[in-house]
Formats: C-alpha cells, structure tokens, sequence
C-alpha cells in the first residue's frame, strides 16, 4: 500500500483541463466560507492550477476561522485569508471586489433548533452578497436536497424538475438559490448555481460511513438504499471551471457521478476489502435524493474518479488510519430534520 500522503498528493493533482480553464478565468479568486469541508482542498487545487498553468492569480479564502491551525494551513499553501463573519455587513462589504466568487457559505447540521441562523446563512446572506459582488461571476453551491425524492428507477432528478424540498434547511436552501435567480435577473450577474450531491473523500462522506459500518460491524440502514457520489476533487475543479460557465439569467447544474449506486452493493465492495460480512437493516424505500447530472458531464465530460477507485483509497485510508472530519452526512435521513 502507498503511504497516505503520497495516496492524497496523487489523488488530488490538477487535470489539464482544470490548468487549460484555469489560464482562461480572467481575474482573482475569492472563496467565501472557505473552512468548511470542501473549501481548503479547492482553495490549494486553485493554487496548484495557476502554479501549473504559469499564471498569477489572487486566490483568496475568507471564512470565521475559529481554528487557527486551518487559516496557517490555507496560507501555507498560498492562499490569502479573511477572517470574516459574513453575516456582519460592514465585514462583508469590506472583502476585496474581485472578478470571481465562489460561495460555499452556509448551515446545515444544527438547523434543527436554530432555524433563524439557518434562514440567515442560507437565505438572507445570499442577498447581501449578491449585492456586494453584482459585476463578478458566481457560483454559489447549493444541494440535492432542494430536489423531491424520486423513484430509483427513474434516472434522478435532473435541473427541470420542480424543487420539492422536505425541511427547513432544504428549504432554506432553495431560499438561497431564488435569492441568487433574482439578483442575477436584475443585475445581469453571471451565476451559476451548483447543486451537489453527494461529494465523497478521504475524510467525509458516504463512502466513509459505509466503509466505517461494515468495518465496525454496524447495521447498515437500507431505508434509502441507492445514492449518487462523486470524488471531492473532481467536484472541486468542476466548482472552478464552472466560473466560466455562469450566465445571467443563473444557469443551475446538478452536480454528482453518473451513477445511481447501491448501498448494498458498496458495502459488499466493502466486504471484500475488509474481510467483514456486511449487516443491514430495514427495507427498502424504492426512492431517493437522485441527481441527474448529464449536463454536468456534457460541459465537463465524466469525474476523473471511478467509484471503484474510491472505494479502493476509502478503505486503504481506513486501513492505515487516516484522520477524519468527524461530519456525518445523513445521508439515510428521509423526514429532512439536521
């Protein structure tokens, strides 16, 4: 087995497509809400992509930073960094206008008992920042959960189905992307709303949950047996390459694998791994949270991660015992409640 650094720096190279892009996006770079799961990772690929393209470009990250380990490890890398609590306006109206926004801001885990803040984050502050950078472009994540759940037959939910969002963080959710549609209709702002579901990667994600099942020997929920994933890196240079893609009126993009995926059948893959027998419990629902993401695909062409390989370095990190974020992503949950 490969040593896990030498796993991760393989894993996480720039594509020539991300390098080709990344010498075609005019301007700097400004990551809002860089300190959540995905934020550090794309800020260091942004870096890793200018290195390799032979540009200079400002790649900056601006989050709370409560850990200030994580905000020396962004500038470690070449990252410049904000400390900024977005929802205090004075702050937000003091970052750097630049030509290109990335939003990652937002709440999730927690809604449940918070909803204000959870409104706050997802819903007021899109405004705020629409605002404030009106003459950029922006992609502004968002997530599957705006979509209904669908029959795992169907092929997923793809960006003409109506959003039929189930609790009040996807709700909020849909909020944000309105908030977004609105600004960008009125003030011609190029937007792209990116809508993903579910990023997976060494350290987070529903891949890890089942691995981390079957290796403890944990029942394993079939409620909502069929998922779709994508590798974490490859959704992080989707995230950059899509700054070219923003369009007023906002362009919305599913973002995920081109898989509907078994849980079952991941935890069987599992199963060989470890030399562990898989345990599930309950049945079947026959739907699930589902993206159709062929627009996706078409624009950028298919993740360059297959899901065998990342259950392959899931469970070699596993194995060797590489750290964690510690973040379940319910992904099993079906009532909406976070």
């Amino acid at each position: 087995m490969k040593d896990l650094k030498t796993l991760e720096q393989e894993m996480t190279v720039p594509s020539e497509a991300l390098i080709h892009d990344m010498a075609k996006i005019e301007g700097d770079i400004l990551l809002l809400g860089i300190g959540g799961k995905m934020g550090p990772s794309m800020g260091k690929l942004a870096v890793d992509a200018c290195k390799a393209a032979g540009i200079e470009k400002r790649i900056i990250g601006a989050s709370r930073f409560s850990d200030q380990n994580a905000k020396k490890a962004l500038e470690d890398v070449g990252i410049e960094t904000i400390v900024c609590d977005l929802l205090d306006d004075e702050k937000l109206q003091s970052l750097p206008d630049v030509k290109n926004v990335i939003y990652l801001a937002g709440n999730k885990f927690g809604t449940t008992g918070n909803e204000g803040f959870t409104w706050a984050m997802n819903a007021y502050l899109p405004g705020r920042v629409a605002e404030k950078f009106k003459n950029s472009n922006l992609v502004v994540f968002s997530s599957g959960n705006v979509l209904p759940f669908v029959p795992v037959t169907s092929g997923g939910a793809s960006e003409e189905t109506t959003p039929d969002p189930i609790g009040e963080y996807a709700q909020s959710c849909l909020g944000r992307e309105r908030v977004f549609e609105y600004f960008a209709k009125k003030n011609q702002t190029k937007t792209l709303i990116y809508r993903l579901n579910y990023a997976v990667d060494f350290r987070y994600g529903v891949m890890m949950e089942i691995a981390k099942s079957v290796l403890n020997e944990n029942p394993i929920d079939l409620r909502t047996e069929n998922v779709n994933v994508i590798w974490q890196h490859d959704a992080n240079e989707i995230a950059i390459r899509s700054l070219l893609h923003a369009e007023a009126p906002a362009k919305i993009l599913n973002v995920t694998g081109p898989e509907i995926l078994s849980i079952r059948w991941i935890a069987n893959r599992f199963g060989e791994l470890f030399g562990k027998k898989p345990q599930f419990v309950n049945e079947p629902s026959g739907t699930a949270l589902l993206n159709n993401a062929s627009e996706c695909h078409r624009i950028f062409g298919y993740p360059k991660v297959s899901v065998r390989e990342i259950i392959d370095v899931t469970a070699t990190w596993m194995l060797q015992g590489g750290d964690e974020f510690g973040k379940s992503t319910h992904f099993q949950e079906r009532g909406g409640k976070f």
